[in-house]
């Protein structure tokens, strides 16, 4: 028997499939094989078609089980990770109402600042541990504030998982793990947060049913089944947003404890136990995949918009087939890339920059000095200067670090990103085989109280690598990431 695993992202959906006794990898795969496209109708904004999602959903799915010789009846549960943030809106059929304003998209910025101008002092620090921010609440509003002709005709609003789980089950549902995202969550309480949909005259009722996060939470209809390939009837026993899934997925669940991953944006993300917010460091505060009421477990996540996705964006525009050119050109090219610094905050706002849109930038470009692979060492080196910086944030408030792992599926595969950022923050990093979709798939085999069972899953199934601080270097590592940061607070003042 199989378990099947789902990581929808902004850029590729990837689906795993896991074998349920051992718990080890079978095969993953990720459609499109290029990237989703990010359309952006307006400066600032950033939508995605999830109908689209759920075609390649359907293509992916029967792609992966004929190439493994899987027959669907052996497929015993399903996980589902996620983008977060996002909103989906359908109407009374099912159907959406438009695109999805997707996590990258910065339009309810404003409308988030005069939410929390107009709550009571307080309010979002001791009840939602966070500012609405742009989150799935502030879009929610905006969409009532700007577009109230399609606000009057949603029946449900949807995060991106939870429109998955839609299409493949036809229940209606989220988790408290995605209300406290969309920063919909009332924590003391342990309820929706009523006041706030309350104070700004929105239906509640909006909101969909809400199901434990390791629990059976539907099943796979049977027009699903025709649609994907799979067999009516398996259940679907996780979802969670993909930064809490891909903590879980290398095994951080506790205080001290740290996980690390550079996709199309950047994420340190620690976790806590208790519920307890400090502000003016741009940290956001989320409900952990092992939360409960009376065990709190929060990640405190920092989030870098403009991380991987400034590296994909070089190897397009160079056109490149894959990384590996680029790599090989970028680890030609010495520290500090000959002078040349890339800011690569080219992705939308960033909170741990107080929500400014600084957009990217190459400086020092000297066209006689400077070819393709020092634009690619002084690319990764600004994203992995970027983390440094989000580092530094956090550790004006950390405590004791006991564990930084990160996953093998993103930029923890170059060397030079690994050891730039283990050397600069003087800690070692444990770079583990797995992904989001993988995690998914296992946390499906999985219940609450057997979640530290993953911790054994990684030492049988996983290879480890680990990166340590380069002493040596550290000086040359050290003078190039000043120069950088030098140039970034420039831009910011």
């Amino acid at each position: 028997m199989y378990s099947l695993g789902y990581d929808l992202g902004s850029s590729s959906l990837k689906i795993s499939i896991v074998n349920a006794q051992y718990h080890n990898e079978v095969s993953t795969i990720k459609e499109p094989t290029t990237a989703f496209s990010i359309e952006s109708e307006h400066p600032h904004w950033a939508e995605q078609n999830p109908e689209l999602w759920w075609d390649y959903l359907c293509l992916g799915t029967k792609k992966i089980l004929k190439q493994n010789d899987i027959d669907a009846t052996e497929i015993c549960s399903i996980g589902i990770s996620y983008q977060m943030h996002g909103l989906v809106m359908i109407d009374a059929r099912g159907k959406p109402l438009g695109n999805a304003i997707i996590w990258c998209d910065s339009r309810a910025i404003q409308t988030g600042i005069e939410i929390e101008n107009l709550l009571p002092p307080q309010y979002c620090s001791h009840s939602l541990l966070n500012s609405p921010g742009n989150f799935t609440f502030s879009k929610l509003k905006w969409v009532k504030d700007y577009q109230p002709e399609i606000y009057e005709k949603i029946h449900h609003f949807l995060l991106p998982g939870d429109y998955l789980s839609f299409k493949l089950t036809s229940n209606i549902n989220t988790t408290v793990n995605g209300l406290t995202e969309g920063i919909l969550w009332d924590y003391p309480n342990h309820q929706l947060a009523h006041a706030l949909f309350d104070r700004f005259e929105m239906d509640a009722g909006l909101c969909p049913e809400i199901v434990a996060n390791f629990d059976s939470q539907g099943y796979i209809t049977k027009k699903a089944a025709q649609e994907t390939g799979l067999s009516a009837g398996i259940p679907i026993r996780y979802r969670s947003g993909d930064q809490p899934n891909n903590a879980f997925s290398l095994g951080v669940f506790d205080g001290g404890e740290i996980a690390a991953t550079c996709g199309s944006s950047g994420v340190f993300y620690a976790i806590e136990d208790c519920l307890k917010a400090k502000k003016g460091y741009g940290f956001n505060y989320f409900a952990h995949v092992n939360h409960q009421k009376n065990h709190p477990r929060i990640g405190k996540l920092l989030c870098i918009n403009g991380a991987g996705y400034a590296y994909q964006w070089l190897k397009e525009i160079s056109n490149q087939k894959d990384f590996r050119h680029l790599n090989q050109l970028a680890e030609k090219v010495p520290i500090g890339s000959d002078g040349l610094i890339s800011l690569t905050f080219g992705n939308g706002a960033e909170r741990m920059l107080g929500n400014k849109n600084l957009g990217a930038s190459f400086l020092n470009l000297n066209y006689n000095r400077h070819h393709l692979g020092h634009l690619a060492r002084a690319t990764i080196e600004g994203i992995a200067f970027a983390f440094v910086y989000g580092y530094e944030l956090l550790d004006k408030n950390k405590g004791e670090i006991k564990t930084l792992r990160a996953g093998s599926d993103n930029l923890f595969q170059s060397k030079i990103f690994s050891n730039t950022l283990c050397t600069l923050i003087q800690y070692p990093i444990e770079v583990i085989n797995t992904t989001g979709a993988i995690g998914a798939a296992r946390a499906s085999l999985l219940k609450m109280g057997a979640l530290h069972d993953i911790k054994k899953m990684l030492h049988v199934n996983d290879r480890f690598k680990r990166y340590h601080p380069d002493s040596k270097k550290h000086e040359q590592y050290l003078k190039a990431y000043q120069k950088w940061k030098e140039q970034l607070l420039q831009q910011c003042h």
